[in-house]
C-alpha cells in the first residue's frame, strides 16, 4: 500500500514558477514509477509528467515539456515538479500517481490533489 500527500500548490501570475511535491508512504517507494496528471474543471485529466523508478527516465506531456520538470528523491520518498513559465492555462488540479508497472499507464495509488492556479 502506497499513500501519497501533494503539496506546493497556489496562486501565481503567468510567468510565474511553483514547484509541486508529493510525499509517499511506503518503503517500496524507490519500486515505482511515478507521473503527474491535472484536471481543470470542465476537462478531461491530463498526463502532465511520468518519472522511471530510477529517476533516470522522463517522459511529458506536449503542453509542458521543455517548462515543466520532473524529479525524484527515493531517499525521501519524494517526487517533485517543478513548473516554470507557468501560463493561466496550467490551472488546474495536480495529482500525484504511482505504478508498480514498467509498461502500463494504469496507476495503482493516487494522492489527493493540489490546487494550481494561474492568473494573468
Amino acid at each position: 500500500q502506497v499513500q501519497l500527500v501533494e503539496s506546493g500548490g497556489g496562486s501565481v501570475k503567468a510567468g510565474g514558477s511553483l514547484r509541486l511535491s508529493c510525499a509517499a508512504s511506503g518503503r517500496t517507494f524507490s519500486t515505482y514509477d511515478m507521473a503527474w496528471f491535472r484536471q481543470a474543471p470542465g476537462k478531461e485529466r491530463e498526463f502532465v509528467a511520468r518519472i522511471a523508478w530510477s529517476g533516470r527516465i522522463t517522459y511529458y506531456g506536449g503542453s509542458v515539456r521543455g517548462r515543466f520538470t520532473v524529479s525524484r528523491d527515493n531517499a525521501k520518498t519524494t517526487v517533485y515538479l517543478q513548473m516554470n513559465s507557468l501560463k493561466p492555462e496550467d490551472t488546474a488540479v495536480y495529482y500525484c500517481a504511482a505504478t508498480a508497472s514498467r509498461s502500463s499507464n494504469s496507476y495503482e495509488y493516487w494522492g489527493q490533489g493540489t490546487q494550481v492556479t494561474v492568473s494573468s
